[in-house]
């Protein structure tokens, strides 16, 4: 019986890890964005408000670059020649700005929600 406790304790962790899991990648809108020349591209995207979505960036520039936000809470470095996922929180309709932190005089966009 003692050998018994253990393994119903691991299923019943098991199911309840399983219940509160986040919604698979797929149900998440993707926007994808390439930085080049330090310059996003699109640099402008249109996203359901009130609605989680993700960035997939492909920075195809040689070194590294920050996208950063204030508006939009939020910091990713993506390495050069690498691909990150940035991943949003719902947001009101309205106009988010982000940059890269890096070469933030050329590297600029805006988020909106609507």
């Amino acid at each position: 019986m003692a050998s018994l406790f253990p393994a119903t304790l691991l299923g019943a962790a098991c199911f309840a890890a399983l219940a509160v899991s986040p919604a698979p990648a797929a149900d998440v809108p993707t926007f994808e964005m390439t930085l080049k020349d330090h310059v996003f591209t699109p640099s402008e995207i249109e996203v359901p408000a009130n609605q989680r979505f993700q960035i997939e960036l492909t920075n195809a520039d040689a070194t590294p670059d920050e996208f950063d936000s204030h508006d939009l809470r939020v910091e990713k470095v993506v390495g050069g020649g690498q691909t990150g996922i940035i991943r949003i929180q719902p947001l009101v309709p309205g106009r988010y700005m982000f940059m890269g932190e890096y070469h933030a005089a050329t590297a600029r966009g805006v988020v909106t929600a609507k």
